[in-house]
């Protein structure tokens, strides 16, 4: 009797872990047939279910990073921003585009490093003056980025760029943000006073490929969402829900590029910091990187959009954007 009793309570509480599993896990549908053409290392699905409850709309794209005949680059311009689809045309339509770095609006430059060909054209912006009370205050951030090598195999790391200099130094570790009143403090300065152990500091990162954006979402397969240090979303934004898009990895060398559609009352309501690094790792991926969201958040598959964009104009020029082409 006893036993019996035991018994039922266990599959109860089995029964409850299970439908709450079931809950958090997004249900994917390959949508291939809809963007074709496509080799066969690359595929795109789709998913429509609750995302804790709420209207969901996103897609993911998995790119076979062994895939030689693929080309993983990226295309950016100088004081000028360009749609999506603009990008597409001026790269001879490759297989995908997707929007990448944070910029100014009044500048039109990236705020993040970007890498093309070996080549550093983009820096990351490594002051951020204080305001109100702290004005004569300068905080120091190392924002990170995903990078692809000449051997194909992705890393997201932090990092210390300088437009004087052609190398980007990236630690493995998270850095805490360095304070002080220096507007433009220099490299050896900032590597002294960073929290790197000593035995491991800022290596050289020689990329082939490489956009930055952040926070880092995803490490070593578990959620690290690292937005205190790298300053990119002030209190409790972290929780805000917004279109986003992000790029992550897995150990088996698959790229992950996905895009949360938002800002769709009842339709589709965008995704928190938290629930974009749930998705990754429920994909399976060690690091993640968030990348900028929002009104700029787009995808195009051979051209053709997968989520719908959130500005009332259509799609919103960017200064970067992330290229998949077939060789």
């Amino acid at each position: 009797m006893q036993r019996s009793f035991l018994i039922q309570i266990f599959i109860f509480i089995s029964g409850l872990l299970f439908s709450n599993f079931s809950f958090s896990q997004l249900t994917w549908v390959n949508v291939d047939s809809l963007y074709q053409p496509l080799p066969t290392s690359i595929h795109v699905y789709k998913t429509t279910s609750l995302l804790d409850g709420k209207p969901n709309i996103a897609f993911y794209v998995e790119a076979d990073l062994k895939d030689k005949k693929l080309n993983f680059t990226v295309d950016t311009t100088y004081q000028r921003r360009l749609t999506p689809s603009k990008f597409y045309e001026k790269n001879d339509k490759p297989l995908l585009v997707v929007n990448t770095t944070f910029f100014s609006f009044e500048t039109n430059k990236s705020l993040n490093v970007v890498i093309k060909d070996k080549k550093l054209v983009g820096y990351n912006i490594h002051s951020i003056a204080g305001k109100g009370k702290d004005t004569l205050t300068y905080r120091h951030p190392f924002g990170s980025a995903i990078g692809i090598s000449k051997k194909r195999n992705a890393d997201v790391a932090w990092l210390y760029t300088d437009s004087n200099s052609k190398k980007v130094n990236a630690s493995q570790f998270v850095l805490k943000v360095i304070k002080d009143s220096l507007p433009n403090p220099d490299k050896k300065y900032l590597f002294q006073r960073t929290s790197v152990p000593d035995h491991q500091g800022f290596d050289e990162w020689k990329m082939q490929t490489a956009v930055g954006g952040g926070p880092v979402l995803l490490q070593n397969g578990e959620i690290k969402i690292t937005n205190n240090e790298e300053l990119k979303f002030a209190g409790k934004a972290i929780d805000d829900k917004h279109p986003r898009t992000a790029i992550g990895y897995t150990k088996d060398k698959k790229l992950i590029i996905l895009v949360i559609q938002g800002r769709f009352p009842d339709i589709a309501e965008g995704a928190t910091l938290t629930q974009e690094a749930q998705i990754f790792k429920d994909l399976n991926c060690w690091e993640a990187l968030n990348l900028d969201g929002g009104g700029s958040s787009c995808l195009l598959i051979n051209g053709k959009e997968t989520i719908k964009v959130s500005d009332i104009t259509g799609q919103r020029p960017v200064p970067a954007v992330f290229l998949i082409k077939q060789k």
